[in-house]
């Protein structure tokens, strides 16, 4: 079955990082990159019309299902600017405030909870699952309105699992629910636990998925999401038949990160050089382990596609934008009181007023462009060009 790609000039791309209740920092973005959408091109203007690939991981992998998933009437199930909404509804029963380490407490109870902690995952992830059961009921990954693309990785085969809605339409066993997928890629270890899910293939025999988040392999699925595309073209499944695998001028691709904390401010060689396996999983409540990996990831998938973009002369066809200065429990993926869920709302308003920045290709640090405006300045032309993409396409149908 072809794809949409190559019904226009230019395949569009929208990523989505993890990282927990960060996920309104993206959520706050894709409101404002909506409202612009609208304002060209009337209300009912809808982020899923205008991207042929959405893809996201853990957090972002659920914002990617409430984008694209069908509603009765299969227009999307969730608008952008709802997306925060559902953040400061829902994170609180995610992420309980009762199961987090808090600094203060004794010593008897911080060694209680890190018996906890050693015992099972942080949260039991009943209220998630049963959430987004209920929130996606029976729709299937190839009914999606657009292209999605949600990494998880397989802890049975160790490897990842990449569910895209093109394989889903081809290959039955793929198809799962989108609940399923969702649960898979959020399931990030010590916090949540793996999850498991089988589904039939052709032939009557059951595929079995023993899944946790993706973001233990793509924390930043911008480059699976452009991968997926070069594939699609390599296996001749595609009607853009110009365009060659990672032509990154036929690209036009928005990425966003869900923010990471200052440079500076969390571990020190020194402490690191005293800690043995338990204290590089868990230590004082955080897990360092899993914040390098998962920050180590998003800013290597930045470079390697920052780098192409710029060598072939197109790097505004790419758009990242990131907050690399949180601090405190900004940074933490599960700190889910309303002060915090609001102040998180805020630094994406913020994030929109800051100067546009590119990664440094020597240090890997984001710097601002002198000249280039704001983020939201990019992000309404970002949605110009998203506006014409989309109305070369409908003349040409």
């Amino acid at each position: 079955m072809a794809t949409s790609f190559g019904k226009g000039r230019m395949v569009t791309v929208l990523s989505i990082d993890g990282g927990g209740v960060r996920g309104i920092i993206p959520g706050t973005l894709l409101a404002f990159l909506e409202s612009k959408l609208q304002e060209l091109d009337g209300g009912d203007a809808r982020i899923a019309d205008y991207f042929d690939v959405i893809a996201g991981t853990s957090t972002g992998g659920l914002v990617t299902a409430m984008l694209t998933a069908p509603n009765k009437d299969n227009r999307p199930m969730f608008a952008a600017k709802d997306i925060n909404s559902f953040y400061l509804d829902h994170c609180p029963e995610i992420f309980p405030q009762n199961r987090r380490i808090s600094f203060g407490k004794s010593t008897i109870s911080r060694f209680g909870s890190l018996i906890d902690a050693v015992r099972g995952p942080k949260y039991n992830g009943k209220y998630l699952q049963s959430l987004t059961v209920n929130l996606l009921d029976k729709v299937y990954l190839k009914q999606t309105l657009t292209n999605v693309v949600i990494p998880t990785f397989d802890i049975k085969l160790l490897q990842p699992v990449i569910f895209t809605t093109d394989e889903a339409k081809v290959n039955v066993a793929k198809n799962a629910r989108l609940s399923d997928i969702c649960i898979s890629t959020s399931a990030a270890p010590t916090y949540l636990p793996a999850h498991y899910f089988e589904t039939k293939e052709a032939n009557g025999k059951t595929r079995s998925f023993n899944l946790i988040d993706g973001g233990v392999a793509a924390n930043n699925p911008t480059l699976v999401a452009m991968s997926h595309i070069s594939k699609e073209i390599l296996m001749d499944n595609t009607q853009f038949i110009e365009m060659k695998p990672m032509d990154s001028k036929s690209m036009l691709v928005l990425s966003l990160g869900t923010g990471a904390p200052k440079h500076e401010e969390k571990y020190s060689a020194a402490e690191a050089s005293r800690w043995g396996l338990h204290r590089w999983a868990y230590n004082n409540g955080a897990t360092p382990l899993l914040d390098i990996f998962s920050h180590a990831s998003s800013d290597m998938v930045d470079i390697h596609v920052s780098t192409v973009f710029q060598s072939l002369g197109c790097e505004k066809n790419y758009l990242r934008i990131q907050d690399d200065t949180l601090i405190g429990e900004e940074s933490s993926v599960d700190v889910a009181t309303t002060e915090n869920l609001q102040r998180l709302g805020e630094i994406g308003k913020e994030l929109l007023a800051k100067p546009l920045s590119r990664v440094n290709l020597e240090t890997g640090r984001h710097e601002q462009l002198e000249g280039e405006g704001t983020n939201q300045e990019a992000l309404t032309q970002f949605a110009k060009m998203l506006s014409e993409e989309r109305k070369f396409r409908q003349v040409t149908r």
